[in-house]
């Protein structure tokens, strides 16, 4: 697999692409992963010719005039069988490269910052992006932080302080595992006063929360737990 190692963005172009193929099934338009990724068509169809180079890209022809859009050209992009596991084997190194080690680093770097007048502001930024796909470790990171704002912004009910103890616990010896956080999610949701719109996140992304933490190995989970610790542990300090 070593030679299908690549960058971020190349990673970000092809998770994009197997994601819209698997949404909407057959070839995908180059002019849909630019929409999907925000970015101009001429990159995202030359970040797609160069994936297909690697191998992991194919090209497609819609042979039915009819069935094309003004101005659009009749070739398509499906992932190759090699795309698939090259994105999971890519997925699981991430945990351990720069790519966690920035996504940490910004968010423990933002915690500092809003610390002197609160963490609303933050909370609100990272509930505007759920609706965006991204890595695995970025949406648990975001997801876990979001979810420990929560409780912090709710000391003062007695079940929230309860949650916060509990995630303070998590992933040490004889603790709960990582795989119990998004049941704190939901059991944080049903706190009556809690924000209205942070509980509808923590509800609906709770099942994805559940997949993704159902995959990760033993590392990941230590790496993800630790984590959790230290965000707990700057917020209610």
């Amino acid at each position: 697999m070593e030679d299908k190692k690549l960058t971020h963005r190349q990673q970000d172009f092809l998770k994009a692409l197997i994601d819209l193929h698997q949404s909407q099934g057959g070839g995908v338009h180059y002019s849909m992963v630019a929409e999907h990724l925000d970015v101009g068509k001429v990159t995202a169809y030359e970040m797609l010719r160069l994936l297909e180079e690697r191998d992991l890209v194919r090209r497609e022809y819609e042979r039915a005039e009819q069935d094309r859009g003004p101005g659009r050209s009749p070739v398509k992009f499906l992932p190759t069988a090699l795309a698939g596991p090259t994105m999971a084997y890519l997925s699981g190194a991430e945990w351990i490269s720069d790519e966690w080690s920035r996504v940490k680093s910004q968010i423990i770097d933002k915690l500092h910052q809003y610390r002197p007048q609160g963490y609303d502001e933050f909370l609100q930024e990272l509930l505007d992006r759920f609706p965006r796909r991204r890595s695995p470790s970025v949406y648990l990171a975001e997801m876990i932080t979001s979810l420990v704002l929560g409780m912090h912004s709710l000391q003062e009910h007695t079940e929230a302080r309860r949650l916060s103890d509990i995630l303070k616990k998590i992933g040490l010896p004889d603790e709960l595992g990582v795989s119990a956080i998004p049941g704190l999610s939901v059991g944080i949701s049903l706190i009556s006063r809690l924000n209205g719109r942070l509980s509808d996140v923590l509800m609906a992304q709770a099942n994805k929360m559940q997949t993704l933490l159902s995959q990760l190995n033993y590392e990941k989970r230590s790496l993800l737990a630790e984590f959790t610790r230290e965000v707990v542990d700057l917020v209610e300090d």
